[in-house]
């Protein structure tokens, strides 16, 4: 049985500068999972914005990609479908020893790691005037807008050893015709949404600060 590696103090926060090749942040991310596995380095939260691309969980409908030739596509290895990933959409990656409980998240305890991370964007949300929801049996953060609900932040993790990685995806202020190229997470009935188009005119820097903010009300 594999030892558990001692817990670091809180996660180590970086935030990428320009866009970020999503073949790199994959390399990078099994490094870091797997230096928090021997207890080398500590959990992190890195936050990137990647070029326009289309990621393909291990659950992806091929005939979901409707647009092959449009964007960049990778498949993921994590859970859920498809996902778009571009500019003005803030992703975070996030990489915990889930061998140790995380506030209110138990240890090894997958299903409420991934409600924790719902919580984690539903609260920094609210710190924009904006309601995001759960919705049974579709992944992700939703809003109600006058249009129908519309999807805001998606979900899709992956779990090595019991370490943590890929996370989160909000909406800022992507270019929201590129979802168009896929149906993300498989769901066609409803559409997508994101800061900007609710009227929020946050920075990435703005949302940055309130997801950090907002991590110690759930993880710590």
């Amino acid at each position: 049985m594999d030892e558990v590696a001692p817990l670091q103090a809180t996660p180590e926060w970086q935030t990428a500068t320009g866009f970020t090749a999503y073949p790199e942040a994959i390399v990078a991310m099994q490094a870091r999972v797997a230096m928090i596995h021997a207890g080398t380095a500590a959990e992190q939260v890195w936050l990137v914005e990647h070029p326009p691309l289309y990621t393909a969980g291990t659950s992806a409908d091929p005939a979901d990609l409707t647009a092959p030739d449009r964007f960049p596509t990778y498949a993921a290895g994590r859970g859920g479908q498809w996902t778009y990933h571009g500019p003005g959409q803030r992703t975070g990656y996030v990489m915990l020893n889930l061998n140790h409980a995380h506030g209110r998240v138990p240890a090894r305890d997958v299903r409420c790691y991934v409600n924790g991370l719902e919580d984690w964007m539903i609260r920094t949300l609210g710190r924009f005037g904006v309601m995001g929801e759960r919705r049974q049996g579709r992944v992700g953060i939703w809003v109600v807008t006058n249009a129908g609900e519309a999807k805001i932040g998606a979900i899709g993790v992956r779990v090595t050893r019991w370490v943590s990685w890929h996370g989160i995806a909000l909406n800022v202020h992507p270019d929201l015709s590129h979802f168009s190229g896929i149906v993300p997470c498989g769901i066609s009935e409803h559409g997508v949404t994101s800061l900007a188009a609710l009227g929020v005119t946050a920075t990435m820097a703005d949302v940055d600060a309130a997801l950090k903010s907002c991590w110690g009300e759930v993880f710590t």
